[in-house]
């Protein structure tokens, strides 16, 4: 079981309270599929990913976006238990959807560069610190059930 100092869980909440979700999470997987190119091979079904003006203006790009962003919301409502709290999303990334699970990291890191981005000077490193330990355990959680 993670432990969370005050600082930790007051700073990822938060960050949460600030972040304009309808941005954020299609800019993360936006970025995450510009960057990866190789991570498209699991969204065969959006369509036109040829380019990142395509990815960026792709409508399924935009609502899977949020629908990440959502999962995280779960996860920030349930900090002591991000594991249970994940476990079917991981049995369905490992064993239906097949995802690499390296992938998972890839759009952390990414989420990361968008929130840093949104936030300015306000993500100073010990928000960066709070935000990367939780998006770990995140990360942590989708990849239990791998092999």
């Amino acid at each position: 079981m993670v432990k969370w100092s005050d600082f930790e869980r007051t700073t990822i909440q938060d960050i949460f309270s600030k972040m304009d979700k309808d941005v954020v999470g299609p800019a993360a997987l936006s970025r995450c599929l510009i960057v990866y190119p190789w991570t498209q091979r699991y969204f065969g079904s959006f369509g036109n990913l040829y380019n990142a003006a395509a990815i960026k203006s792709n409508p399924k790009v935009v609502a899977h976006g949020k629908v990440v962003l959502a999962g995280l919301e779960r996860a920030l409502k349930n900090m002591d238990n991000i594991k249970e709290t994940y476990a079917e999303l991981s049995v369905l990334h490992s064993e239906k959807l097949h995802v690499d699970s390296d992938n998972f990291k890839l759009l952390a890191d990414c989420l990361t560069i968008v929130v840093a981005g949104q936030l300015g000077k306000d993500f100073t490193p010990d928000v960066q610190a709070a935000f990367q330990k939780f998006l770990a355990v995140v990360v942590s959680a989708l990849r239990k059930q791998y092999h």
